[in-house]
């Protein structure tokens, strides 16, 4: 019998089908399909194509039909990294999403975006922090002090761990 994670909910099997749900200020960004890689209680990760029909440019990346990302979410940390790859196999970088602990129930997991985000370029020569501005903006600090400075927190371990020796592959290997 698998053992329980935090949350309650056993591990989700390798191969298993799960839906995303990325919510943001109470609300669904965004619902994908994707499968489970591995979850061992406390992170889980899954596969998933670019959920979208149509490239997005960001400006420092284009997120494309065909991408391959893998996904990273915790039960106990306050942040996701997003391993994005193009159709090819080759390696575009890294996005991390500042969120609450995913909680996952059943074949669904969702994850709470708080604003923050951080890119990192497949060379390591692009780390770069997003949507500060987003951030200060979202009331977070005032609503729940608690949260807004996990976010912060997280942010900075993601930023750190991208600079240091081994750059976000230490996180989810």
């Amino acid at each position: 019998m698998p053992l329980a994670t935090p949350g309650g909910s056993a591990p989700l099997l390798p191969g298993t089908p799960v839906l995303v749900r990325l919510v943001k200020a109470g609300r669904e960004k965004v619902g994908y399909d994707a499968e489970v890689v591995a979850d061992d209680g406390g992170r889980v990760t899954v596969t998933a194509p670019w959920s979208l029909p149509e490239a997005r440019d960001f400006g420092f990346t284009v997120f494309a039909p065909g991408d391959v990302f893998t996904e990273h979410y915790w039960r106990d940390r306050w942040y996701a990294v997003k391993e994005v790859r193009t159709a090819g196999g080759e390696l575009k970088g890294w996005y991390c999403d500042v969120t609450r602990p995913v909680v996952v129930d059943g074949g669904v997991l969702v994850s709470e975006d708080l604003d923050l985000d951080l890119w990192v370029s497949a060379d390591g020569t692009d780390v770069r922090r997003l949507d500060e501005d987003e951030f200060a903006a979202s009331g977070l600090s005032a609503r729940d002090p608690e949260a807004a400075g996990n976010a912060v927190r997280a942010l900075d371990a993601l930023e750190r761990a991208a600079l240091g020796a081994g750059g976000l592959e230490q996180l989810t290997r």
